[in-house]
């Protein structure tokens, strides 16, 4: 026979289960057509998003990446597709959404593609050095921290973002304020990410767990897995307000994730051509329309965008 304490167990894990297929499930409730009483879209509301000019002309040969675009066509761009209002693909379209994504795009245009061109392909947080430096991409939007070791792999553009690390856990958790609380907790972040080093490096005492992915992170939270999942402030956020009854955000940032556009290390001429275009895009009010159309819709107003750091120019 159940105790009461086992049927209240037994009851949150049931209720979690149902969150975590509820989460993972929400891009395919957002696709179907609307009913009434159903989910509010989470996501760029149609029309809300800047239209981003085209450069004419545009030319840059002494960019080896840019020219082989050029002759293909397209850019080919790495990115994210589980973190809502960043990098988020809809699994029934294919279509790719998010502050990152809006980055992507006005790159494109600065650089002279229509962005509606842009092939995007999901690329892991681990896998992001090998695929600039073999050419399966043309560039990477997708919360990548600038950071001097992996300046020595590939080359940065921006910042375009200064996010920072943070807590995501269970809104009935009541030990976890911060990462001082972390020892013995298990502590969920991606397999080669600057937050899951963070932890590993400044809190040994935390049960350290990587996956390809944030969102089988969350998934494992819900269904009681893990204690906490850690990654950027951003990230988390989004993950937070799709399943605001369950899920929060806890305690300050407890880091500076500066975020650029990874490229081959050797094209600086691409690198200073996105520079400008970053700079252009914050002047002319196309950054504060695209943050506002996507990781705006968190509830987090947008901040003042960080200064370009032209290194090595």
């Amino acid at each position: 026979m159940r105790t009461p304490h086992t049927r209240t167990s037994h009851t949150r894990a049931s209720r979690r289960t149902l969150a975590a297929v509820a989460l993972a499930g929400l891009a395919l409730l957002a696709a179907a057509c609307g009913k009434e009483g159903s989910p509010p879209v989470k996501g760029p509301k149609p029309g809300s998003l800047p239209v981003y000019q085209v450069a004419n002309g545009f030319q840059l040969p002494d960019s080896p990446v840019w020219r082989a675009a050029k002759s293909r066509g397209h850019l080919v761009v790495g990115a994210k597709e589980d973190q809502p209002y960043l990098g988020e693909k809809d699994p029934a379209t294919g279509t790719y959404s998010g502050f990152d994504i809006e980055i992507a795009k006005m790159m494109s245009a600065s650089l002279g593609f229509d962005p509606g061109t842009i092939a995007f392909r999901t690329i892991a947080s681990a896998n992001r050095e090998t695929a600039l430096q073999n050419g399966q991409i043309d560039y990477y939007v997708g919360t990548y921290t600038i950071n001097d070791r992996r300046k020595k792999q590939v080359g940065f553009a921006g910042p375009y973002y200064i996010a920072g690390q943070s807590l995501l856990i269970r809104k009935d958790e009541k030990g976890i304020n911060g990462p001082q609380d972390l020892t013995g907790k298990k502590v969920c972040s991606a397999a080669g990410s600057t937050p899951l080093q963070r932890i590993q490096h400044d809190y040994p005492r935390a049960k350290a767990v990587a996956y390809d992915t944030y969102s089988i992170c969350v998934d494992n939270l819900l269904t009681l897995q893990v204690d906490a999942v850690t990654t950027d402030d951003t990230i988390l956020m989004g993950y937070s307000a799709k399943v605001p009854d369950e899920l929060k955000v806890t305690g300050k940032p407890f880091s500076q994730e500066p975020y650029g556009i990874g490229m081959p290390r050797s094209d600086t001429a691409l690198r200073l051509a996105l520079d400008n275009a970053i700079e252009a895009h914050e002047k002319n009010g196309d950054w504060k329309k695209a943050y506002d159309a996507t990781l705006g819709l968190s509830g987090v107003p947008a901040p003042q965008p960080p200064a370009v750091d032209r290194y090595g120019s």
